[in-house]
C-alpha cells in the first residue's frame, strides 16, 4: 500500500504564533500515524517561481489517515492559530 503526504509551503508572517502552532501540530499526527519527514528553509530556486521561504512535508499510511487527519477536532482546532501565524499552501499527495 502506498503512503500520502501531506506538504506544506510557508511563508511566516508571526514567528511566536507559528512557534505555538508548530508546537501543537505532532500531537495531532499521533493518532492517524503521521510522521514528519522533512522541515526546511527554502535555500534557491532552480526552476521557476516559488512564493514561501519554508516546507514541511508528512506521511502517512494513507489518503484516509490524512484526511482523518484533516478533518479531526484536534487539528481544525489549530486552524485559527495557523491563519494568524502563516500563509500556508497545504497539499495531499498519494505515493
Amino acid at each position: 500500500m502506498a503512503n500520502a503526504y501531506v506538504i506544506g509551503h510557508i511563508t511566516i508572517k508571526d514567528p511566536d504564533k507559528w512557534s505555538q502552532y508548530r508546537d501543537r501540530v505532532p500531537a495531532t499526527l499521533q493518532p492517524w500515524r503521521g510522521e514528519l519527514v522533512f522541515r526546511g528553509k527554502l535555500v534557491a530556486v532552480l526552476g521557476g517561481e516559488f512564493a514561501h521561504n519554508d516546507t514541511v512535508v508528512i506521511r502517512f499510511p494513507d489518503m484516509d489517515a490524512v484526511n482523518g487527519w484533516f478533518d479531526s477536532a484536534a487539528y481544525q482546532s489549530l486552524i485559527p492559530l495557523r491563519l494568524a501565524a502563516a500563509d500556508v499552501d497545504l497539499l495531499a499527495y498519494d505515493g
